[in-house]
């Protein structure tokens, strides 16, 4: 298979195939000469009124019906297994919208390396629009789909398990404070390590080590209020009391604890004077 990437490319491979590829491919018979090759003009137009993601929902429905680890219609698998799909978007290179902004793709690959789902992303918009919209025709049952920490949103968790019946791993950070926090509480020394992998990318060294922990060990969530974003607690002033750099002092010698500011006797400043008050003996 020969890789092209320019229309007039395209046009010289068209030109050079065979008659045979020509009248498969749809092309115009002419006699006595036979199928004619489009030119480079007829192929732009062509590709020009193309729906783009219509073309990736049916190449990917043909893809994914060739799926290696699918069972055929009709039977059930011996043992189960669960599938794979990877969910990640990427900026196609050297490729560019009339405004001059680059094009952006999220796509869905399953563990065999078939994309099986591809969408453009809106230059106005983000990759969490497009997730739902590119996975609902799937068929996930028993799939476990991965994806990285900015599709960690709890509409597409329950996306997933409720309406697709599928698994997944999300990747947890700062996007999602509170229970970023809580998995931060598990005892991860006395998990033991399952698999450990270190490999050079995105000029770094990774070191990947993997981790099971029951459901049990997890620390009592407190319950959301609806409508409210995740959000990390605020600190306990209780345990704040006493610590350096706070503003709460345990003991104060010119008064007792808990003395309020505006019972001191106030001292002379000017105007001009913009400095901050010494601290407090």
């Amino acid at each position: 298979m020969v890789a092209v990437k320019s229309l007039a490319a395209i046009a010289e491979w068209a030109a050079d195939a065979p008659p045979a590829v020509l009248i498969a491919l749809g092309a115009t018979r002419r006699e006595p000469s036979g199928p004619t090759a489009p030119a480079e003009a007829t192929v732009r137009r062509v590709l020009q009124r193309v729906d783009g993601d219509a073309l990736d929902a049916a190449i990917g429905t043909w893809l994914a019906a060739r799926d290696p680890g699918r069972p055929p219609l009709g039977q059930e698998r011996a043992a189960p297994r669960h599938r794979s799909l990877a969910v990640d978007g990427k900026t196609v290179r050297g490729a560019r919208r009339a405004d001059g902004t680059q094009v952006h793709l999220l796509a869905a690959m399953t563990g065999a390396g078939l994309v099986t789902a591809q969408r453009e992303v809106d230059s106005k918009t983000n990759e969490i629009t497009v997730f739902r919209p590119m996975l609902a025709p799937l068929d996930l049952a028993d799939t476990v789909v991965t994806f990285d920490a900015l599709h960690s949103q709890t509409a597409h968790a329950r996306f997933l398990v409720e309406d697709k019946k599928a698994h997944y791993i999300a990747v947890i950070k700062g996007n999602q404070p509170l229970l970023n926090q809580h998995l931060k509480q598990l005892p991860w020394r006395d998990v033991p390590l399952l698999d450990k992998t270190r490999a050079t990318a995105h000029g770094r060294d990774e070191i990947r080590r993997v981790k099971t922990a029951a459901r049990h060990l997890w620390p009592r969530l407190p319950p959301r209020r609806p409508g409210r974003a995740d959000r990390a607690p605020p600190p306990d002033r209780h345990h704040r009391q006493g610590q350096p750099g706070t503003r709460l002092r345990s003991h104060r010698p010119d008064g007792g604890a808990g003395r309020r500011r505006r019972d001191r006797a106030p001292r002379p400043r000017t105007l001009g004077h913009r400095e901050q008050d010494p601290p407090c003996p």
